[in-house]
């Protein structure tokens, strides 16, 4: 549906589910649907019921199936995943639209949220995130508060990596970039890799919004928790697409990547040396 943005939520176990429900019907500024997708449980109690708002209940199967059934019945031109336990600023929707071109992927400007207050908590917002070079390979995201401070003024500005907690796109390019991929990253792990790197791959752009933001409720466990082997095997299955993986849609590789935005953090002069070795 032209303009629509349809917001998918996964949801297992949340406390601050009713929360994020309502700011986000409270501060759009344009036709929505959020889908709920709870995972093997009911909220008790429900949150309250409005048009747009839409619940799908199924068997616990892990996060990427999560976004995966919300996606199949979105209606929306555009598509948002959050997190249950996220804030966000008013007219976000419509920030998000007026910025994000056909092949881009769009992060808002993450703050800390305080969940009891329900505001921002009194930190410096994330404005940029590197991929950390480790031995044996990871790439975990890692705030870049040095790229952050030099480009302050670059209000939307290419991006690295990001922490998953909130992405939007047109949902064309969802179904383009085959997200979310099973095959290669199972249920739960490496979302934001996946997302940024096939958007990067495929020759498309990773963009952080700073005139928009969401605010982030950091949890002390996981809600779509996977096992430690589980967790190890998409880690390395993610590693290995990275830096050698097939797919139809690639044009480019790390090497661009890290290249666009050289000097990275953590990343040694050899790197490419390094990669090659281990193939």
């Amino acid at each position: 549906m032209k303009g629509l943005t349809s917001i998918i939520i996964p949801s297992r176990n949340e406390p601050y589910l009713g929360k994020t429900i309502d700011s986000l019907f409270a501060r759009k500024d344009g036709d929505i649907e959020v889908i709920v997708v709870l995972e093997g449980y009911w909220p008790d109690p429900m949150p309250n019921d409005r048009p747009g708002l839409i619940f799908i209940n199924r068997p616990v199967k892990g996060m990427r199936p999560t976004i995966n059934d919300g996606a199949a019945i979105s209606k929306g031109e555009y598509i948002m995943k959050i997190d249950a336990h996220c804030d966000v600023a008013p007219g976000f929707d419509r920030k998000l639209k007026d910025d994000c071109d056909s092949d881009w992927v769009v992060i808002p400007r993450r703050y800390s949220l305080d969940a009891e207050l329900w505001a921002n908590k009194p930190k410096t917002p994330v404005d940029a995130m590197y991929l950390e070079w480790s031995v044996p390979p990871a790439y975990h995201g890692k705030i870049w508060s040095e790229r952050a401070k030099e480009r302050s003024d670059v209000l939307v500005d290419d991006d690295m990596s990001f922490q998953g907690s909130c992405w939007f796109m047109h949902k064309d390019y969802f179904d383009f970039l085959e997200l979310m991929d099973l095959n290669v990253w199972r249920t739960r792990r490496q979302e934001a890799q996946e997302i940024g790197l096939k958007a990067w791959f495929s020759g498309g752009r990773l963009v952080r919004n700073k005139n928009v933001w969401y605010s982030h409720w950091h949890k002390q466990h996981r809600g779509f928790s996977v096992s430690k082997s589980e967790g190890d095997d998409c880690v390395v299955r993610s590693a290995k697409w990275i830096e050698s993986g097939d797919w139809s849609k690639k044009v480019r590789g790390l090497n661009s990547l890290v290249e666009f935005f050289w000097p990275v953090p953590s990343w040694p002069e050899d790197w490419e040396k390094i990669v090659a070795e281990r193939a």
